[in-house]
């Protein structure tokens, strides 16, 4: 399963815990082609909707895809509000109420997520907002995940195409900020390596608290206080304090003493 996936698959499991939902599918739309093949099963009872293919457009959820928006109905069978080339396999699941939300990421759908009852009833407001959530933390996942595979790429490009020492400051404070906000453990360790692509040499031991490292980047990208919290998703106050704890272990004085002691360990580009 690939990463993206896994986001599509945990947001579904999150999804029915929250409201009780019975079903609950998604899939991404395929790169390069106008349709998304639903995935991810969670609470079905028959494999009739796995690997389906979605074309842009037809059904319930190429619906949601063509418009970029959610869409739902009471009675898929029935309903006039979509086209019913897939009637077969939502039928033979037993699905009668579903509403489909699109994961758009950077003006474009990058997925959907269902939810579905086997009864007919309207699905209410509460049901709508809780997949529309769901929906939004697959998108902020993704969001993460692409920076972080943009950053990884120009880290290693780096050393071989002529960067400016301020663009590889940036970077490198950006790869720190973006790598506690990473899920997946594997991808948080490659950022960090490319983290070691910026630096002038591995340091023998860590000087510095990954948090401490993590502000003293952001103050040497050239970031002030309040900024560096923004960014790093902390109060003003602990980035003061790990600023602080930052300058003892270094035996600075002052911001940037701390942030050329650092690059003389090999801490910071």
């Amino acid at each position: 399963m690939s990463t993206d996936a896994a986001e599509i698959r945990n947001a579904l499991v999150r999804l029915r815990r929250t409201t009780g939902l019975p079903v609950a599918f998604g899939g991404l739309v395929e790169a390069g082609r106008p349709q998304m093949r639903i995935s991810e099963l969670s609470g079905t009872s028959t494999a009739a909707l796995r690997a389906l293919a979605v074309v842009s457009g037809s059904g319930l959820g190429g619906k949601a895809v063509a418009l970029a928006r959610p869409c739902a109905v009471a009675d898929y069978s029935v309903s006039r509000q979509i086209s019913h080339e897939y009637d077969a396999p939502v039928a033979a699941e037993g699905l009668r109420s579903i509403v489909a939300v699109p994961v758009v990421v950077r003006r474009r759908v990058r997925g959907v997520l269902y939810g579905a009852l086997r009864t007919v009833q309207p699905l209410g407001d509460r049901v709508l907002s809780a997949t529309m959530e769901a929906a939004r933390d697959v998108e902020q996942a993704l969001v993460v995940r692409e920076e972080a595979r943009e950053l990884v790429a120009a880290a290693e490009s780096a050393g071989v195409d002529p960067v400016s020492r301020e663009q590889v400051r940036e970077a490198h404070a950006a790869l720190r900020a973006l790598a506690p906000r990473i899920s997946d453990p594997e991808l948080r360790a490659e950022l960090l390596d490319a983290c070691g692509l910026l630096t002038p040499r591995q340091p023998e031991r860590a000087a510095l608290a990954p948090r401490e490292l993590d502000v003293l980047a952001c103050v040497a990208a050239g970031a002030t206080n309040a900024a560096a919290a923004e960014r790093l998703g902390l109060r003003p106050e602990t980035v003061k304090g790990y600023l602080r704890s930052a300058m003892r272990r270094l035996g600075a004085h002052t911001r940037g003493e701390a942030v050329a002691a650092a690059r003389r360990a090999g801490l910071l580009p």
